[in-house]
């Protein structure tokens, strides 16, 4: 029986989000499966990945092979570096204080840079607002000008057309 991890999809239409699962690999896509070990949503910016990394590492050792996208996505979190670790500490090119250390600076300069992904897409999102709010209010300056500009034409037209009638008044009663 070949062992697969692999992704479950799940969602609708143009918003699917997966469940990422160990299954035999005869089994249908959503079909049966041994067990689930996370989910992946690619919805969300930056995609948000749920694995639980001691389940998926345990299944890894004894055999189980990821499809290309669950190796991706182990590969992200950190699975496969660490099952990496853990045979250099097997055949004791590593001690497990080392490949502890390894870990560590590896998860942190990936947080490290989560994080700072987070932090531009939300300046990047605010500086977006920024801009709508200053094309806005320079479109409605444009508008109360002409308003004022239309207004003042109107007002003109008025004085000149009640000053037109007084002058043509006086005319008009030497024709009758």
């Amino acid at each position: 029986m070949a062992v697969k991890i692999r992704l479950q999809r799940h969602g609708k239409k143009n918003f699917a989000f997966f469940h990422i699962v160990v299954a035999d690999s005869r089994a249908p896509r959503d079909g049966r499966y041994i067990e689930q070990i996370g989910s992946y949503n690619p919805n969300t910016n930056p995609a948000t990945i749920i694995v639980n990394q001691e389940r998926a590492l345990s299944w890894l050792n004894v055999g189980a092979q990821p499809t290309l996208t669950a190796r991706r996505i182990l590969s992200y979190e950190g699975v496969l570096l660490r099952k990496h670790l853990q045979g250099g500490v097997e055949k004791g090119a590593l001690t497990q204080e080392q490949a502890d250390a390894k870990w560590n600076a590896w998860k942190e300069q990936k947080e490290g840079k989560v994080a700072a992904k987070v932090e531009g897409l939300k300046k990047d999102s605010a500086k977006k607002v920024s801009e709508a709010l200053a094309a806005e209010a320079k479109v409605n300056a444009a508008r109360a000008e002409a308003l004022a500009k239309a207004k003042a034409e109107a007002l003109a037209a008025e004085t000149a057309a009640a000053e037109a009638p007084a002058e043509e008044a006086p005319e008009a009663a030497p024709e009758a």
